[in-house]
């Protein structure tokens, strides 16, 4: 949404609604993107809102209720009669439309399909058979479509008659007599051909499409990888079923990177789409506090192990100075490896049977990284770390201290850069999700694993 200032709409907007001055906002609102309207209404209070959908009526609220977070939309609707909702639902797109009858109560869905028309109503329950997250729920059914057997001035007769109802003309799909999709032409194949030209002698094949039933995630992908302008959705017969827009990939690939963002971060349950300031404290200790309150009894492990090593502690205290740092080395090692493959995975880089390949290559850039690790803090004990005059070993010199910290720090990045490249290929192959086992486990289990290798390799080399 613009930065608020005296000149623009949204100022002029607000000014509206405090004034309670029903012909001014409507006369802003004109001038602003649905976008913005919808940002606006998200951070006004309850009774702004009512004013300001009940002013601007249901025909130029279509756009902005299509906009709005998943957690609003059923609030924004009741701020409309029965005849009023049955216009705007009837001026969404298809695609729109369910959007919105996923995320409201069944209560709602019954009432709002008594409000659609014979074709919507159909159309709507078609597609609801499709899961959300998949290439079906998103798509949209509002496509050009002709056949091969058509001339190009029959094609064009039929686009014009359906352009108020398709949402881009940007591909026109061919499909043969059964509705499967045979191939595609653009707008200006038509128009720079002549109209007796059979459609059938100027299509190009339509090599990219995905089903209904796969997921959303891969669709958005297969836009971005081969630069489509829309993507055609068929079923498992090849019928043409309708197409995933740019826009719509757009949306989907942020959200998934949001939620990739929050799992690597611990953050679990639902994702909001409302923005942070709007999202109550309540909702943000929900999501936060299970996974943190697992992980702190998880931590009760780091302690035990530095419990059962407390006697190699009491010989050598100096060694406590070097455990932050190898715990902490293996951590951020480990979390670079998982994001590296986590973010592949996303890709669609990493394929079956490609983990030992995996495994060994981040073997190699672990040993690379524990030995410049080692090499840098061997120096220090060695050198630097004297010049500080700490109470020195009884049983062993800084250069002996310097080759077990150096070795354990070695051991430590190696194990955990191999863990964090192999977690997540882990949680995919038993079906769950690398970004929620990876990052949050990844950090307890290498600080329990760094905690044995610094203990256990200072004991065996410092003979303590």
């Amino acid at each position: 949404m613009p930065e608020d200032d005296d000149e623009n709409p949204i100022s002029e907007i607000r000014r509206a609604i405090a004034a309670n001055d029903g012909s001014a906002l409507l006369a802003a609102a004109e001038n602003v993107h649905y976008a913005d309207l919808a940002d606006l209404y998200e951070h006004l209070e309850d009774d702004e809102r009512d004013f300001l959908f009940k002013t601007i009526g249901p025909e130029l609220a279509t756009d902005v209720v299509a906009e709005l977070p998943d957690s609003l939309i059923e609030e924004s609707l009741s701020h409309f009669k029965p005849a009023q909702l049955r216009v705007l639902l009837g001026n969404l797109s298809d695609d729109d439309r369910v959007d919105i009858f996923q995320v409201v109560s069944e209560e709602e869905q019954v009432r709002f399909f008594s409000l659609l028309g014979p074709r919507d109503r159909e159309l709507t329950k078609s597609l609801l058979k499709y899961d959300e997250d998949s290439a079906g729920g998103r798509m949209t059914t509002q496509v050009g479509r002709i056949t091969a057997d058509m001339t190009v001035k029959q094609a064009l007769a039929v686009l014009r008659r359906d352009r108020e109802d398709t949402e881009t003309l940007a591909r026109i799909f061919v499909i043969d007599e059964q509705g499967r999709l045979a191939g595609k032409v653009r707008l200006r194949d038509l128009a720079f051909n002549t109209w007796d030209t059979p459609i059938r002698d100027i299509l190009d094949d339509a090599d990219e499409f995905t089903l209904a039933t796969a997921d959303q995630e891969d669709a958005a992908r297969m836009l971005s990888r081969y630069d489509l302008v829309v993507l055609p959705v068929v079923d498992e017969f090849h019928h043409l079923l309708g197409v995933i827009t740019y826009d719509d990939a757009l949306e989907i690939l942020q959200e998934e990177s949001t939620e990739d963002m929050e799992k690597l971060g611990g953050i679990g349950g639902e994702q909001t789409e409302l923005t942070y300031l709007n999202t109550s404290a309540a909702i943000h200790y929900r999501r936060r506090v299970i996974w943190l309150v697992g992980l702190a009894f998880v931590s009760i492990l780091s302690g035990y192990v530095m419990f059962r090593f407390s006697g190699v502690l009491e010989k050598a205290f100096v060694l406590s100075l070097f455990l932050p740092m190898v715990v902490a080395a293996g951590g951020n090692a480990g979390g670079q490896a998982a994001t590296m493959v986590i973010r592949a995975l996303a890709l669609g880089e990493i394929g079956t049977g490609t983990a030992l390949r995996i495994a060994w290559k981040e073997a190699r850039v672990g040993i690379f990284l524990g030995v410049t690790l080692g090499i840098s803090i061997a120096g220090f004990i060695a050198v630097i770390l004297p010049q500080f005059h700490p109470e020195a070993p009884t049983t062993f010199s800084f250069l002996k201290l310097s080759f077990a910290v150096a070795t354990a720090i070695t051991l430590q990045v190696l194990s955990a850069t191999t863990l964090g490249a192999l977690l997540p290929i882990t949680a995919r192959a038993i079906k769950l999700d690398p970004a929620v086992v990876s990052a949050p486990s990844l950090a307890s289990i290498v600080d329990v694993s760094g905690m044995l290798i610094y203990f256990g390799t200072a004991a065996a080399i410092l003979g303590l």
